[in-house]
């Protein structure tokens, strides 16, 4: 049993050493040359564009059923008309970045390690490494870059997409007059609340980035490998996306309250 422990713990240990040693890696490609652009420009599309159509449907129905079980709870003290404040607050603060992260884990994580996972088993990048090319400013750098600038982008979409899809309900569901769902919802809103909503996403699309490309640079073991990889990235990212919002959102309190 003690040995098992001590096994489990020195993999952990390496894994963590393995990911930092990357991340070091990746800082230093995103500053340096050579720098890879048609890479970011791509992976800008696939991780950006590529996630639109998930992250609108998303946030609609998110908007949608918080507007609609906050109405029909706010009923009870007469205060139907506050419901555009709970769902502006909620989405923009919380609900937009958390459910975006994860949508984003499902399929950019996912995508990532299944592609690095496939180029590591088929000896593919270390015939980068033969013809002179580091794979990871060939491949880490422009994900990395994508997911930190592609992932605040889509929360911000996801967050507009679910205020809309609150007031739709709102006003042919719950029979609230528009104007007081749109000033409900500027009053609800500080610009504290919009900084948090923000700032969040760049920790979080680093964070999902960054473990789908060490998951799929540690993959051994042919395309059951592969397989395992991909499983292994979308549960640690999504995992990663509720445990740095916690802690990001535990810091900005702190600092922005």
């Amino acid at each position: 049993m003690g040995g098992g422990l001590v096994e489990w713990l020195k993999a952990a240990l390496l894994e963590v050493q393995e990911y930092v040693g990357m991340l070091s890696l990746t800082a230093r490609g995103i500053v340096s040359r050579p720098f890879y652009y048609r890479d970011v420009v791509q992976q800008f599309d696939a991780i950006g564009v590529g996630s639109l159509t998930v992250v609108l449907l998303t946030g609609l129905f998110t908007g949608m059923v918080l507007a609609l079980q906050s109405g029909t709870t706010l009923d009870a003290f007469g205060a139907r008309s506050m419901v555009g404040r709970l769902v502006s607050a909620s989405i923009v603060k919380e609900l937009g970045p958390v459910l975006t992260g994860l949508m984003v884990a499902g399929r950019v994580g996912s995508g990532i390690a299944a592609e690095l996972g496939s180029m590591m088993v088929t000896d593919q990048i270390a015939a980068l490494r033969a013809l002179g090319t580091d794979p990871i400013r060939k491949l880490v750098v422009p994900r990395v870059l994508a997911g930190l600038v592609m992932v605040p982008v889509l929360t911000v979409i996801a967050s507009a997409v679910g205020i809309v899809g609150g007031w739709i309900v709102t006003v042919f569901v719950l029979r609230v007059a528009s104007s007081v769902y749109w000033n409900s919802v500027v009053e609800g809103l500080y610009i504290q609340d919009v900084w948090m909503g923000l700032i969040k996403p760049f920790f979080l699309g680093f964070a999902i980035v960054s473990i789908g490309c060490h998951v799929g640079l540690r993959t051994t073991g042919g395309t059951q490998g592969v397989g395992r990889a991909t499983t292994n990235a979308v549960v640690a990212s999504s995992v990663a996306v509720i445990a740095v919002d916690y802690f990001v959102t535990q810091l900005l309190i702190v600092l922005i309250y």
